[in-house]
């Protein structure tokens, strides 16, 4: 859940609180539930089944339909991945730093760190480093907001505007995300987990909700109390960057920001790249496991390489970071009635009867569901044809 506050969200929350103020920041609590019910969905069905999401859709809707989700899922990684790197290149140049040279940074260590390590010892460090994401929450709370001005634009959501649908559904793409889903289940496997921690992974990942919407809101917040004034939008990193050194100082500004895009980026950098090759693994049926040798599963780690290297590659060539971020974020949300779908269908099919979704809760995530991926197609469509 500490990935789901990723470069890309930080972007788009910050471009939101620029150029509408705080007319967005109602939605990013409301998504707190949503996500809540899609992630404890994979959290069932990782501990009831012991298979991750790209194995069950196989098992369950045949190869043809693995092959969708896994193409799916690896759109939906590829560019979060390029999102990632782009804000961590964006960062390297606040401090005079060559996009080749972070980015080349950036892929020896996290290579180094997945090839010598278990799944455990990579875990620990992500979440060191997503930690550091709570500078957000200081940046927000120093920004002094106008509570008053708060309240009136948070009432007022412009749904005929097609710009403000476009960061709509860049916000609602960028809090359910397909490969967050994906991870989470397929992570609870490789860490060995059973039916016995299903409790305390319910509580974990409510209190993972919670905490990433509220950084991506604290965000909205900083953005809005400074530079939303100006109702105009941002065009790079060191502009994002202007909305904490207004509050903080140039120094410490850069510093704090440095600090809390980084921790989410390489998380999510770590976790994207760790979901397409488990991804691969699933659905073609090979070894898959970070507590294996590169020996032992080399289409595991090739995956994991390749997926790297390729988002290296493209950001030294060169990419809007705003504008790219904000778009994955776009597609993700017209991703999401494919997603939903499968996630919800595997829920009422193919867990134990005691896990399984069904009565009352099973209609209310259907509607929820239904209304999220009909907002999350409507609002994408008409923002890019508007």
């Amino acid at each position: 859940m500490l990935a789901d506050t990723e470069a890309g969200s930080v972007i788009t929350a910050a471009q939101s609180g620029a150029e509408w103020g705080y007319r967005l920041l109602l939605l990013q609590f409301l998504a707190i539930p949503l996500l809540f019910m899609a992630q404890e969905l994979t959290v069932r069905l990782g501990l009831g089944t012991g298979k991750g999401y790209g194995e069950l859709i196989r098992l369950r809707f045949g190869r043809g339909m693995a092959f969708l989700s896994m193409a799916i899922l690896l759109i939906s990684c590829f560019g979060a991945l390029l999102t990632q790197m782009s804000g961590l290149a964006g960062v390297g140049q606040l401090f005079g730093v060559p996009i080749w040279q972070t980015i080349a940074l950036i892929v020896i260590l996290i290579f180094v760190m997945t090839w010598t390590g278990s799944y455990r010892s990579v875990e620990r460090i992500a979440i060191l480093l997503g930690l550091f994401g709570l500078a957000f929450l200081f940046v927000a709370w120093k920004a002094h907001p106008d509570t008053g001005q708060m309240l009136d634009q948070m009432q007022k959501m412009p749904l005929g505007d097609s710009r403000y649908l476009y960061l709509l559904a860049a916000n609602l793409g960028t809090s359910i995300m397909p490969w967050t889903m994906f991870y989470q289940q397929s992570a609870l496997i490789d860490k060995g987990l059973s039916l016995k921690h299903l409790k305390v992974a319910r509580y974990e990942t409510l209190f993972g909700a919670i905490l990433c919407q509220t950084l991506q809101a604290a965000v909205l917040v900083a953005a809005a109390a400074s530079l939303g004034q100006h109702g105009t939008g941002l065009e790079n990193v060191p502009q994002i960057a202007e909305a904490f050194t207004a509050v903080l100082g140039n120094t410490f500004g850069r510093i704090v920001f440095a600090v809390g895009l980084s921790g989410g980026a390489l998380v999510a950098t770590i976790v994207v790249c760790l979901t397409a090759a488990w991804s691969v693994g699933e659905v073609i049926g090979v070894r898959h496991s970070l507590e294996q040798h590169p020996r032992e599963a080399p289409w595991f780690y090739a995956s994991f390489a390749v997926m790297l290297l390729a988002g290296g590659a493209l950001v030294c060539s060169g990419i809007n970071l705003v504008n790219l971020s904000i778009a994955t974020g776009v597609v993700n949300a017209l991703l999401l009635p494919i997603v939903l779908w499968f996630l919800y269908r595997l829920a009422c099919t193919e867990l134990p009867e005691s896990l399984r979704l069904k009565g009352k809760y099973a209609r209310v995530v259907s509607i929820i569901f239904t209304i999220t991926a009909a907002l999350g197609l409507y609002a994408g469509i008409a923002g890019i044809l508007g």
